[in-house]
Parts: structure tokens; C-alpha cells; sequence
């Protein structure tokens, strides 16, 4: 179970206040979630990983501490709903976990070592390789993090790497196992890291995509890193939501073109009502378009959360890799 999670809403409840440092204690696992996203994705992304870690605790006693990095800006609605919950990322430095999830954060420089958030970030990663059992960098945060640790820069994608994409476990020290064998993993990222790279400086590949390249991939530091490039804690409508988003943006006047549709995530019926959709879009681009976005695609999501169970159990071994090795 996880302590002060409503596991049905989940959101935090009876977090420690900012003055009170979590501390190793017997029988529990204190972990840290570094949470970076955006204003309108702090909140969401919050429940999401609550969510994820109450489905997979079963037994282990375990109890979450919310932080960010001090330097992402915010605003005035975020700063007060993040009073008294989070503490800031210089809060680790006191602070005794077993383990910890950083989140990835908006992009706001072309490049990651010139973002106003940089050192703030390299400091975790500094703290977390001799502080916790393990480590899951998500998105940025992955790509930030081998940035840091052994200069492999990522690479812009000519296209969003965007969808649903079937994965496949290589070699990942007990990570995945018992996970479904249709194992499908949300992807969301313009960037990526080559597998050469990752290779040639010690790191394990864990799972791959024929189509979105490398999920997961792991290195044994003092701590276990966990690198994910995927969103196994995605709820079923996030990547609807993103296409939504950026669609709206597009009729708004913002981009060259529409997003591309999510791959594999959506059945041939909704497939072409978007169709007709971005026939009148490219159209007639402008607001009034919004009119013929398709209503009914949300009632339909939640039987395509495919990657539920598998999330779940990746996250249920990985606490139990914590709890063995702590």
C-alpha cells in the first residue's frame, strides 16, 4: 500500500510539511517523486505516478515525498497548490530516501546544458547516484541526466515520436518480468538517444521498439538508473488530450501543420473521423474549425489503456527491487 495516497483520485494526502526531512525508517520505502512538468501538467502528472505506484505497492509499505527544482517557473495558482505539499530539490540534500522518480519539464532553451533549471537538475542527478537504491529518470530527465553523466546529447527527430508502440524486453535485471507479452508503451518525445551511444558508454538496453527505438535502458551507478524514454504512467486519455491540444493550437495560427495522429492508438473508426477533421482544418484554418473536432473519442478511451497492467508491473518489481536491495 501507499501512505497517503487515495488510490482511487490519487492524490497526496497528509504529505510530511516542507520543515519535516523523510528518513530511512524500518519496514517502508520512502520514495521521492521530482516532479518538473509544467503548471497545467503539475497536477496530472502527480496523480498519474501516485496512481501507478498505489497499483503496484501490494504489500510494501510505501510513502511518497513530493519535490521540484526551484528554478522552473510557475505560477501563482501552481505555487500555492504546491505550498505545504512540495519542497524544494535542495530538500534532498537532508532528506534519506530509498528511491526516486524525476519527471522530464518543458523545454524553454534549444539546448538542455543552457536550460535555466540545467544545474538545479545535475545536482539530483549528483545527490540521487549516491544517495538512493535506484533512480527512474523519465523523458528530459533521462536525456538530462546521460547528458550530465557521460556527454551522449540527444537527437531531434524529423517527426514527434507520438503513440502507442509495442515494445519488447531485451535484457532488463528482472524489470519486466511477468508483464503482459503484448507490451505497449505510450511514447511522446521530439528527441532521441542513439543506441550506439548508450552502448559504448556502459549502459544496458532493457526494452526496444521496432518503430519508437529505445523505452528503457538502465546503469549501474552506486545507484540503480532507470532511464525511460516512453510514459508508462500516461492515463488512458493523455495522448488524446496532447493531439487535442496541439490540433487546437494549429487552428489558433501556432505551427506549420497539424500534429500527426497518435500511432496505434486510436481504432479505424475515430482514425477516420479525424480524417475529415484535418481535411476541414487545412481547409479552413481557423477557430471555427473546432466545430467539426470529433466529441465522442474520450467516451471511447478507456478500454485503449492498454499498457495499464504492464505499467503496473513494471513499477511493482522495481519497488521490489528497492525493497531487496535497500
Amino acid at each position: 500500500m501507499v501512505q497517503g495516497v487515495d488510490a482511487c483520485l490519487g492524490t497526496i494526502e497528509g504529505v510530511e510539511p516542507p520543515g519535516s526531512i523523510p528518513g530511512r525508517r524500518p519496514g517502508r520505502l520512502d520514495i521521492g517523486l521530482v516532479n518538473n512538468m509544467p503548471d497545467v501538467a503539475l497536477k496530472a502528472t502527480e496523480r498519474q505516478f501516485a496512481r501507478l505506484l498505489a497499483a503496484a505497492s501490494g504489500p510494501l509499505d510505501v510513502h511518497l515525498h513530493l519535490f521540484s527544482l526551484g528554478e522552473l517557473p510557475r505560477g501563482d495558482a501552481a505555487r500555492s497548490a504546491m505550498a505545504g505539499r512540495y519542497r524544494g530539490s535542495d530538500a534532498l540534500e537532508r532528506a534519506r530516501l530509498d528511491a526516486l522518480i524525476v519527471t522530464g519539464a518543458e523545454p524553454l532553451a534549444p539546448s538542455l546544458a543552457d536550460e535555466p533549471y540545467w544545474d538545479a537538475l545535475t545536482r539530483v542527478v549528483d545527490w540521487a547516484e549516491h544517495n538512493t537504491v535506484s533512480t527512474i529518470w523519465s523523458c528530459l530527465a533521462a536525456h538530462a541526466a546521460v547528458l550530465h553523466l557521460d556527454g551522449i546529447a540527444r537527437r531531434k527527430l524529423p517527426r514527434k515520436r507520438f503513440g502507442l508502440f509495442e515494445c519488447v524486453p531485451v535484457a532488463d535485471g528482472g524489470l519486466f518480468a511477468g508483464a503482459p507479452s503484448g507490451l505497449r508503451v505510450p511514447h511522446s518525445r521530439w528527441n532521441d538517444l542513439a543506441e550506439g551511444d548508450l552502448r559504448s558508454h556502459g549502459y544496458r538496453i532493457a526494452s526496444r521498439s521496432m518503430e519508437a527505438g529505445i523505452d528503457c535502458f538502465t546503469k549501474q551507478w552506486a545507484s540503480l538508473f532507470v532511464f525511460l524514454q516512453g510514459h508508462p504512467e500516461y492515463d488512458a486519455d493523455t495522448l488524446f488530450r496532447e493531439y487535442r491540444r496541439d490540433a487546437h493550437r494549429f487552428l489558433a495560427g501556432h505551427g506549420d501543420d497539424l500534429p500527426a495522429l497518435p500511432s496505434g492508438y486510436f481504432d479505424a473508426r475515430t482514425e477516420g473521423a479525424v480524417a475529415d477533421f484535418e481535411a476541414r482544418a487545412r481547409k479552413e484554418r481557423s477557430l471555427a474549425s473546432w466545430d467539426a473536432f470529433p466529441r465522442d473519442w474520450a467516451c471511447r478511451l478507456p478500454m485503449l489503456n492498454l499498457w495499464q497492467a504492464s505499467a503496473t508491473q513494471f513499477y511493482r518489481n522495481w519497488l521490489g527491487l528497492v525493497a531487496a536491495d535497500r
